[in-house]
């Protein structure tokens, strides 16, 4: 846990979920947390309760590349360096590939745009920072999703197995930056990520499987994976490049 003190980390789609989890974890862990998510409201209430620990926000949309850039920036205006960056926020819209009407066709088109170009905006605002201090970590939200295709989820898994390959990218490019990459990939996790399914028959499957506690995971059993001995915690000269976790007792 020493580790982890006075370490200023960015996390994106901080308003709930992982992404609040992993801020309550590392905040109270010692690090200097910038939170970054479109619903201000919450993350403005989130710095409140966390106040003794001196969290920070800036409302963002990932899918925003100036936003991202402006993220940056005040994260290095209020700390003067960026030890991390957590790509955090994602969508899960699912259903079959021929149920593809022009509404479908949409929820697709938000999943590249959040869970694809959301990540890339985040590396390109934040990684010239990194090469430049040459030290840093970029951390991806996955999934086991982003390991295995299963019925109704087609572009969701497809935009996990992008994010794979693009921080796989991103380790092998900046071996010489001192810049590690990792993912994280969780199986079921009971979060808000519901939500954003937009097929109600799966919707009402997710949720029978969730309120099993035994088959699910919960946001802080990931957010515990993100911020204790796994990843951050870890020396300089160890990069782990995934955690991948499940329910003991889920098939996915």
């Amino acid at each position: 846990m020493t580790a982890i003190q006075n370490k200023v980390v960015i996390i994106t789609g901080a308003s709930s979920g992982i992404g609040e989890a992993t801020v309550r974890k590392l905040a109270q862990s010692g690090a200097k947390i910038v939170m970054s998510a479109r619903r201000g409201k919450r993350l403005e209430a989130l710095k409140l309760e966390l106040a003794e620990y001196g969290v920070e926000y800036k409302v963002g949309d990932v899918t925003s590349l100036s936003d991202m850039k402006e993220l940056v920036q005040y994260t290095l205006d209020k700390f003067g360096k960026i030890d991390a960056m957590f790509h955090n926020a994602g969508v899960m819209p699912m259903g079959p590939l021929a149920d593809s009407n022009e509404q479908e066709v949409a929820k697709w088109e938000s999943a590249v745009s959040v869970n694809i170009m959301g990540v890339v905006n985040g590396l390109a605002a934040c990684l010239p920072v990194m090469v430049k201090q040459k030290f840093g970590h970029m951390i991806a939200m996955d999934s086991v999703a982003g390991h295995l295709v299963y019925p109704n989820s087609a572009v969701y898994c497809g935009t996990k197995y992008a994010v794979r390959a693009i921080m796989e990218g991103v380790r092998q490019e900046h071996l010489e930056d001192n810049i590690r990459s990792s993912i994280v990939s969780p199986g079921m996790v009971e979060t808000e990520l519901i939500n954003s399914v937009g097929n109600t028959d799966i919707e009402a499957w997710i949720a029978g499987e969730v309120q099993d506690r035994t088959k699910s995971l919960t946001a802080v059993d990931v957010a515990e994976a993100v911020a204790v001995a796994y990843i951050l915690s870890t020396p300089d000269t160890v990069s782990i490049s995934e955690v991948l976790l499940r329910s003991s007792k889920h098939a996915l």
